[in-house]
């Protein structure tokens, strides 16, 4: 039986100044062939979770591995196999594309010749080979977000966790975004995803796992979730039956 590539073991988070837990008790195995969305409202834990994942936080209580390693022993050797594509754009806006990219690649110790052949072939699978020496600050959102996947993705990752990787992006740029992910995947990337997009993570997913208050409610496969509620017809009907019609905003 495979090992699991991440496995989590009631894991919590509580910030400082909060009241309530972020994370609250959260178990799971992720195996290295999925791509795994976490779903939930706003505020339900899904971006603590994947920062406590991803080590940019740390957990109040609990532990998980990735890849067999641990956070607490293992940190740097985490670092070097997982890639994290943020919703914010972590690119020098001054910077071209080629540039930012060379930049990113030379971080993960990347050999000149071999980030120079990678980021030709990433730039052209995007769509953004007559746009590598125009400046960051001149691409639109859709550019933008490609480019920001590319220099998460340089390094040929184990694990990918990527925060609302097509939000605000066109028709477009959100098929050439999937394809890219779904190859990755199928040369061996395990991909963490989280999002809005209800409909999108139906597709997309291969197992889901629905947060909300810190906690999972459900988790399987899109078809096993909805088979699981009755009258439910997609994931949007799961997750409002689990999650409510209760607006979560935020301030």
């Amino acid at each position: 039986m495979e090992q699991p590539i991440i496995e989590i073991k009631n894991l919590y988070k509580k910030y400082k100044s909060a009241e309530e837990f972020s994370v609250n008790d959260i178990s799971l195995q992720i195996n290295s062939q999925e791509i795994f969305g976490i779903l939930g409202p706003n505020g339900a834990g899904k971006t603590t979770l994947i920062s406590m994942l991803s080590g940019l936080v740390k957990p109040t209580a609990g532990h998980f591995t990735i890849n067999g390693l641990s956070p607490q022993k293992d940190s740097l050797r985490i670092k070097q196999i997982i890639g994290i594509v943020p919703q914010e754009y972590a690119l020098y806006p001054t910077l071209t594309a080629r540039e930012n990219l060379m930049f990113f690649g030379s971080l993960y110790g990347l050999k000149h010749k071999t980030l120079t052949k990678d980021i030709n072939e990433a730039l052209e699978r995007m769509g953004l080979s007559k746009f590598a020496d125009k400046k960051i600050e001149q691409f639109s959102g859709g550019m933008k977000r490609r480019c920001n996947l590319i220099a998460g993705t340089l390094h040929h990752p184990k694990v990918l966790f990527l925060d609302e990787p097509t939000v605000g992006v066109d028709v477009q740029s959100k098929k050439v975004i999937i394809d890219f992910l779904q190859e990755l995947n199928r040369k061996g990337t395990c991909i963490i995803y989280t999002s809005h997009h209800l409909s999108e993570a139906e597709e997309f997913c291969t197992q889901i796992a629905i947060i909300d208050g810190g906690k999972i409610h459900a988790s399987g496969t899109p078809e096993e979730l909805i088979s699981k509620v009755e009258g439910a017809h997609n994931l949007e009907d799961v997750f409002i039956s689990l999650t409510g019609k209760e607006l979560r905003d935020v301030v």
